[in-house]
């Protein structure tokens, strides 16, 4: 008898044993949402492209323990939404227009403020500066970590005109794609209609939109040639530079080991040369994409930027500083990245 339950009692131990390791190994599956097309690794919007190189990546290094299933193109849940659901710990990753939660953070709707930024360089450097040290703790306490920061440069695509100095908006329906975007719209005279990026295409169909600012990449990936004329692109001179960080919920990084944390954030950092050079790229290729389609393609110049910075310093630059806490510290903090 004796013999039979240390028998029994030593194959239960090795079952509870061996289960416990089998759990210890069962993967940690990480979700990543975006509104953008979704591709492959190597072919199709460099946005998606990305979330799959992270992806890649860091099951690599951390040897299959994380795992990860990316939704593309609003798939999981519609774009918008998307940060509320990471700041409660509802989804767990996104690659998002940070201006889209200016209604829930108003001081993201510096990451959309127009003649702001300049070149992607200057948009980098906001990582290291008093500015970017202060937009991560306000979305840390939002319980969001950034991952990747992504500048991306933007054109203007139009239905009956090209849209190049401020006086062009006139009695236009306009997409401007942020609050701010959109104060500097009206104060050329334009009229503003906001809808995500990937809902352009339909509200122009429509009529709805006569015009769009959106990044170059969203211009080509949303086949807005399809619904538009003109072509005003942002490869010289912008004054459209929207911030779309990689994101992550900060219940899901808490939920990390030590050593998977500094992975994914080793990771995020590695991946932003990629994405700038992949923005960059677009700015160029969107030329021969929308001269292919038959638009009459423009540039924009120094002067008809100068144009527009005024506008928006006189609108967007003055109600921001005026209406969000903290809004001139955080403008003279941007500002003072050169």
């Amino acid at each position: 008898m004796r013999r039979k339950f240390l028998l029994t009692a030593c194959s239960a131990l090795t079952l509870m044993l061996a289960g416990g390791h089998a759990l210890a190994q069962t993967p940690k599956v990480i979700k990543i949402s975006h509104q953008f097309p979704g591709g492959t690794i190597d072919e199709g919007d460099f946005r998606d492209r990305l979330t799959r190189k992270f992806a890649a990546e860091v099951e690599k290094r951390t040897k299959g323990a994380l795992k990860f299933e990316i939704y593309p193109a609003s798939s999981l849940m519609k774009s918008v939404p998307q940060f509320k659901a990471v700041s409660t710990g509802g989804l767990d990753m996104t690659l998002y227009p940070l201006a889209y939660a200016g209604g829930e953070v108003p001081e993201v709707n510096l990451t959309l403020m127009p003649a702001l930024i300049t070149g992607y360089e200057q948009g980098l450097r906001w990582k290291d500066a008093p500015i970017g040290k202060e937009l991560t703790r306000i979305l840390d306490e939002k319980n969001v970590k950034i991952v990747t920061w992504i500048w991306q440069a933007g054109g203007i695509a139009a239905k009956s005109r090209n849209v190049v100095n401020p006086d062009d908006v006139k009695g236009m329906k306009v997409r401007g794609g942020s609050r701010e975007m959109d104060l500097m719209i009206k104060a050329a005279g334009g009229a503003v209609t906001n809808v995500p990026s990937n809902e352009i295409y339909s509200a122009m169909q429509s009529g709805v939109l006569d015009a769009a600012l959106t990044s170059s990449t969203s211009l080509i990936s949303f086949r807005l040639h399809e619904t538009s004329n003109f072509l005003t692109t942002g490869r010289n001179h912008s004054f459209w530079f929207m911030f779309e960080p990689l994101l992550m919920s900060k219940k899901t990084f808490d939920s990390l080991t030590p050593e998977q944390q500094k992975i994914v954030m080793e990771v995020g950092a590695s991946l932003e040369k990629f994405g700038m050079d992949a923005a960059k790229a677009d700015d160029q290729r969107i030329t021969e994409v929308y001269t292919k389609a038959g638009d009459k393609v423009v540039d924009m110049d120094k002067a008809a930027f100068e144009k527009w910075r005024e506008v928006a310093k006189n609108s967007a630059w003055k109600d921001f500083e005026e209406k969000v806490k903290n809004g001139k510290a955080l403008m003279d903090m941007a500002t003072s990245v050169k």
